[in-house]
């Protein structure tokens, strides 16, 4: 059996855009954030590949300055916002883990 857990409205996320999330899955806290980028939604666990450490260092700021990559604060690894795999810096071949995501009429939830 899976669940889903709303994550927030299609309109909360520019496009190109970012927003991290937190729930609660028993008793584990998910940290995690969705990007939307040609109007396609893709969702990720908060988890640098490298060190474990959360990608974003000002609150839903997940991507580049041009919208183009996702970008980890700690060590400037850049990743694919498709796939969650790194193409510069550290973790270089390693992806990010990816979560589904579900889109009902206008909502974003995310299946556990």
């Amino acid at each position: 059996m899976t669940d889903s857990v709303f994550i927030c409205n299609q309109s909360d996320i520019d496009d190109p855009g970012s927003r991290g999330f937190t729930v609660k899955y028993h008793d584990e806290d998910i940290n995690g954030f969705v990007v939307h980028k040609n109007g396609l939604f893709f969702a990720y666990r908060n988890s640098c590949p490298h060190t474990g450490s959360p990608l974003d260092w000002v609150e839903h700021q997940f991507l580049d300055m041009e919208g183009n990559l996702i970008q980890c604060a700690v060590h400037d690894a850049r990743f694919n916002i498709e796939n969650g795999l790194c193409l510069a810096g550290p973790c270089t071949g390693e992806s990010l883990r990816s979560l589904k995501i579900l889109q009902q009429g206008k909502k974003l939830f995310i299946q556990l």
